[in-house]
């Protein structure tokens, strides 16, 4: 039976109790209804994973024994920022989960021209939120000790300034001859996708005098969601997991 994965943003001492916070107390107690003397692993954002046991549970509290402390070798050594332009329905979901699943350190949420999601407010705060468990729970399944940050929604222009110390910009552009595997090896890479229409002429030049490189995938047009999972695991092959 596989041991369940739990993040639990808090103190993990080996050798002390320690109480799990409210989402993952629920989760542990309520969605997946474990019991005292049952072993889970926690991690907190260290990069450790931290065996423990379950001392006492209930739905909304849930009581644990940390007992063992274990490096986590899953992170990548290719430090990757995704901007993602907003989408609707779940394949902004979709785009995180497997974002995550693929390594990628950072995702920041654009709006462009063609972006058709406009958020605001307390409808902002609530879609991040939400953006930020999807993260969790991707992280908890492929077994990650890290969570990557969901970053507050921004434009284009505070992404061009946020992203200026990567050693390597890039802009998904399908009409371009440029390709992934002509360019030299990076430490980190910025990473920009479109939204379904694709960004704008102007927004690709602007990206390009900010120092983006337009790149290509191959002569098929992928959809928003599809093409950060490509390109993520093209960037890994190259110069992060599987690299030489």
């Amino acid at each position: 039976m596989r041991i369940p994965r739990i993040h639990s943003p808090i103190d993990l001492t080996v050798g002390t109790t320690a109480q799990l916070e409210d989402s993952a107390a629920q989760h542990v107690g309520r969605v997946l209804r474990m019991q005292a003397g049952d072993a889970l692993v926690l991690f907190n954002g260290d990069g450790q994973d931290y065996d423990a046991t379950i001392v006492e549970a209930g739905k909304k509290h849930v009581l644990v024994q940390v007992e063992v402390a274990r490096p986590n070798a899953t992170e990548s050594s290719l430090n990757i920022t995704l901007g993602q332009t907003l989408s609707k329905g779940d394949r902004m979901d979709y785009a995180i989960q497997k974002a995550v699943e693929m390594g990628v350190t950072r995702i920041v949420p654009l709006t462009t021209e063609r972006c058709d999601v406009r958020l605001k407010g307390d409808r902002e705060d609530k879609r991040l939120r939400h953006w930020q468990q999807v993260a969790i729970s991707a992280a908890e399944q492929c077994g990650r000790a890290r969570v990557p940050e969901v970053a507050p929604v921004m434009d284009l222009a505070e992404w061009f300034r946020r992203t200026a110390d990567h050693t390597l910009r890039l802009v998904l552009h399908h009409r371009t001859e440029r390709h992934l595997q002509t360019l030299e090896r990076p430490t980190s890479i910025a990473l920009m996708i479109g939204p379904e229409g694709g960004l704008t002429p102007e927004e690709i030049a602007a990206a390009e005098s900010e120092g983006f490189l337009p790149v290509a995938l191959g002569p098929r047009v992928m959809r928003t969601e599809t093409a950060p999972v490509a390109a993520l695991a093209l960037c890994q092959w190259l110069w992060g997991d599987l690299a030489g």
